[in-house]
């Protein structure tokens, strides 16, 4: 095995899985943004077993890039596979492989790959989630896959990690010496996170009800934005010093309580096609969790996500402590509500500030809303497979999973998989069961989400 060859570009990308959902969904669109904006500069091959062909490819929407496209058809276990791939390869010394494919098949297709010759020179292996559906089965997946590969070669592919939204976290906390001092225990009550969608399972039933709400998105996807919002600042700009900040914050954290845990499963659920009829699986999850460093212990983050929730949105929002008695207002006034910083994900990355101030058209003092959408100010972000995808031919990991982060993720929730407790049915449309209100009490409840100014 050997490290992987950082910062030097791949000669071709080659796709496992290409005729599969996510492709069609995400990689093709993304390698078309890529080619309009001249970051495509390698050719793309993509293996399946499929009997398929590049006729088939939209000619509206890939014409663009179409030239680059070759395809190799065979079965993943099958020698002859490599070895029509690697007659493909000829003249692209360092591809990289991306496998979209599901993690049952990352062995099979690493070993193939290694007993060809192809991942033998430091080239890197892009994996998609999920890494694992436990602690046990992702150290299980990990040793698998460093039988072939370095763990620098592996790229574990979450696409929250190229949302523009998770680097201006990051960004806005150390740049700007306003935040960075009050962003602590001593001025933080709690932290918020929310993801929100108000679609169902619909056609999903198959894939969703074995995984559900928190292995689908809160392992990875959330607890990525926790530790974007907890981590110390890094000593430096190298992928590893900003992946060791990420894991000290999950090595800080203690266990999950199941005692502060809310499961939900929406009305409906069980109707869906590929569900089962007597399914306990959760389509909405409401947490607390801890961490137990200088920065942040005695700071509840509370995370919740959901299916058929009234709105779509993903955000992080800050909730400053209460500020002391005014006594210079008059007898009766209304306290004044905390400050806040509330950073959007999804669906129009922004930041908005929640401020105290005397407002025109009341009678005092009021919550002012400071807001700014980046689309107004430096108009449509990348995608994350954009962005992710360009960082894997280019060698950059920092938007990359690391395992020993992976590890760290599964040992925090494990014992809300190992005690679940019920699915509280809600009715689609509500923000869920009524017992997650419970969990925030004492903060002052959910706060609404900000919704982009085209659905406020």
């Amino acid at each position: 095995m050997s490290a992987a060859r950082t910062n030097v570009p791949a000669d071709a990308l080659v796709v496992f899985g290409i005729t599969g959902d996510l492709a069609k969904k995400m990689t093709l669109r993304s390698l078309y943004r890529l080619e309009r904006r001249g970051l495509l500069n390698c050719p793309v091959i993509g293996v399946a077993v499929d009997d398929w062909s590049l006729e088939k490819l939209d000619d509206d929407v890939f014409s663009r890039f179409a030239e680059r496209l070759q395809y190799v058809s065979g079965d993943f276990s099958d020698a002859g596979t490599y070895e029509r791939l690697t007659a493909a390869l000829k003249g692209t010394p360092f591809p990289a492989f991306y496998l979209e494919i599901p993690p049952s098949l990352f062995g099979t297709v690493i070993a193939g790959l290694s007993k060809a010759g192809l991942v033998a020179h430091g080239e890197r292996v892009v994996v998609e989630k999920p890494f694992g559906h436990d602690l046990a089965s992702a150290r299980a997946l990990a040793e698998e896959l460093h039988k072939y590969l370095n763990e620098s070669q592996l790229y574990r592919i979450d696409h929250f990690l190229g949302k523009m939204g998770l680097d201006e976290i990051l960004y806005v906390r150390f740049a700007n010496t306003t935040f960075e001092p009050v962003w602590n225990r001593n001025h933080v009550a709690c932290v918020l996170i929310t993801m929100a969608e108000s679609v169902g399972v619909e056609d999903r039933g198959h894939f969703y009800d074995p995984v559900g709400a928190l292995r689908d998105v809160v392992v990875n996807h959330l607890l990525q934005l926790l530790s974007a919002a907890a981590m110390e600042p890094p000593a430096g700009g190298d992928p590893d010093t900003l992946k060791d900040a990420k894991f000290a914050v999950f090595r800080s954290m203690p266990d999950a309580d199941p005692g502060h845990y809310v499961r939900g499963q929406y009305d409906g659920y069980l109707q869906v096609d590929g569900v089962s009829p007597a399914s306990t699986t959760e389509t909405y999850a409401a947490l607390r969790l801890e961490i137990d460093n200088w920065r942040w212990a005695g700071v509840p983050f509370f995370i919740r996500t959901g299916k058929k929730l009234p709105v779509r949105q993903t955000e992080l929002r800050l909730v400053f402590k209460d500020p002391p008695r005014l006594g210079f207002l008059p007898a009766g006034h209304r306290r004044p509500e905390p400050s806040q910083i509330a950073f959007r994900i999804d669906p129009v990355t922004g930041i908005r500030l929640v401020l105290e101030a005397h407002r025109a058209d009341q009678a005092g003092p009021a919550a002012v809303e400071l807001d700014m959408e980046f689309r107004d100010e430096g108009g449509e972000d990348p995608t994350p497979y954009e962005v992710l995808l360009d960082a894997a031919l280019r060698g950059d990991s920092l938007h990359f999973a690391r395992q020993d982060s992976v590890e760290e993720s599964w040992r925090i929730l494990q014992p809300l998989l190992d005690k679940p407790g019920p699915a509280l049915p809600y009715a689609p449309g509500t923000w869920g069961p009524v017992a997650a209100e419970k969990l925030v009490a004492r903060y002052g409840g959910w706060r609404q989400p900000w919704l982009p100014s085209t659905e406020d």
